[in-house]
């Protein structure tokens, strides 16, 4: 067993995929977590990367996020290898006005290429609509960000408006709960 599946014994598993882990980030994580938030790549949308003492504040952030709604930024685990994949989750997002869950997500840049993107927010929405009972997600996207609104596009989200949201433009695509049984 890997370092990481071991660690996961310790955080919490908020849901399973077939072949992914989704679950709680915790201090063993920090590591992983603070690398990819270093990555001028994995961040080109963000508006900056961000230190390690930032990454341990974002873990902070992600466990109050827990405890107030639910859900946050999660560790995707790879079943196979229990290695990390990176983080997904939803987010309560302030948005003209109101606030909306927001689908987010970050992947290792080592693992780009490989249709993770896809795989992961659609598990992430599935769950939200399944598990949370949620009606409609959000996904904010920078314009320049054309990799985050194909993977929006391909997992039927579609662009309702555009906005400023945390002084950079967005597209916000949405997608709503189906209907039916």
């Amino acid at each position: 067993m890997s370092t990481h599946a071991a660690n996961d014994l310790r955080s919490k598993i908020v849901f399973e995929t077939e072949d992914l882990i989704f679950r709680e980030m915790g201090v063993a994580d920090l590591a992983f977590v603070a690398g990819m938030l270093a990555d001028p790549q994995v961040m080109e949308s963000y508006p900056r990367m961000y230190s390690r003492e930032e990454a341990v504040d974002w873990n902070q952030r992600q466990k109050g996020r827990y405890a107030r709604s639910r859900h946050g930024f999660w560790l995707v685990i790879d079943k196979a290898t229990g290695h990390p994949l990176g983080q997904a989750g939803l987010l309560m997002v302030e948005m003209d006005g109101h606030e909306e869950v927001g689908l987010g997500y970050l992947i290792d840049r080592a693992q780009w290429g490989r249709g993770l993107g896809v795989k992961i927010a659609t598990a992430v929405v599935d769950y939200a609509f399944h598990e949370l009972g949620e009606s409609r997600i959000i996904c904010p996207v920078r314009p320049e960000n054309i990799a985050s609104q194909r993977i929006s596009i391909r997992i039927g989200m579609l662009p309702i408006s555009c906005t400023t949201y945390g002084g950079y433009d967005h597209i916000i695509f949405a997608i709503e709960k189906p209907q039916g049984p």
